[in-house]
């Protein structure tokens, strides 16, 4: 495990904006979400449209079943970004899923296409029946968090009703092996207010996917940037 570096010196090593941003405000310091937002687009210099980022830190163990982190959310002015769709269905459902927005839609082509090394979609969606059928490309798509899952509901007959609102703006989220869970609240351009709507959406999300055997704090730490732009501390209450 890499040893972490003092304070002095990882600032140093630090970009020169980065640096600039970081003598301008406490970054040890806590803040109230109005603030931590204000502050994030104060700093936010890139010539792109830069997305919004938050990391939360929680007190769980990985390593047990019952403490892992895996739910969605629908952001009320969702990502701002296009996601590209795949909805894995019979052949006869294929014509509704593409009609819903799906990239791409169907059985044994689209999981021989899959195989072959076909992953330019953002998102999966299956019927129940087509489940066993995945297992041909659970190695494609498990480590690319792509794999359909009933606890993130993108395991459903209803495809029109699970792309519409994946397309709206609902994202899943879960545990890294370190306790920690990164996930994006939206585009710089959304301006502080949908920002903020964004941001509790989240945290409340978070708040309500507490395992009942987690002790002790369970947020530790929630951080939040836009795209190169430096950390902002969240005060948990």
């Amino acid at each position: 495990m890499r040893a972490l570096l003092p304070l002095n010196l990882y600032i140093m090593k630090q970009s020169k904006t980065i640096r600039k941003a970081y003598e301008s405000f406490d970054r040890l310091q806590a803040y109230e979400v109005p603030k931590a937002i204000e502050i994030m687009l104060e700093h936010a210099k890139t010539k792109f449209d830069a997305t919004a980022e938050i990391h939360f830190t929680l007190g769980i163990d990985p390593k047990h079943a019952d403490q892992q982190i895996r739910t969605t959310v629908s952001l009320p002015h969702g990502t701002g970004k296009t996601v590209r769709i795949a909805a894995f269905c019979e052949d006869e459902k294929a014509r509704v899923a593409k009609a819903a927005g799906a990239v791409e839609a169907g059985a044994d082509e689209l999981i021989e296409k899959v195989s072959k090394g076909w992953t330019d979609f953002d998102a999966a969606v299956a019927t129940p029946g087509m489940m066993k059928n995945l297992a041909k490309i659970a190695r494609v798509l498990g480590p690319r968090g792509l794999m359909p899952n009933p606890k993130a509901g993108t395991v459903n007959d209803d495809l029109d009703k699970i792309i519409g609102e994946l397309k709206a703006g609902r994202i899943e989220f879960r545990n890294d092996k370190d306790g920690i869970v990164h996930t994006v609240f939206g585009k710089i351009s959304f301006g502080d207010k949908k920002l903020q709507e964004n941001l509790s959406a989240i945290i409340q999300a978070i708040r309500d996917a507490k395992p009942s055997g987690q002790k002790g704090i369970y947020m530790k730490n929630i951080t939040i940037n836009s795209t190169m732009g430096p950390g902002i501390r969240i005060a948990v209450s």
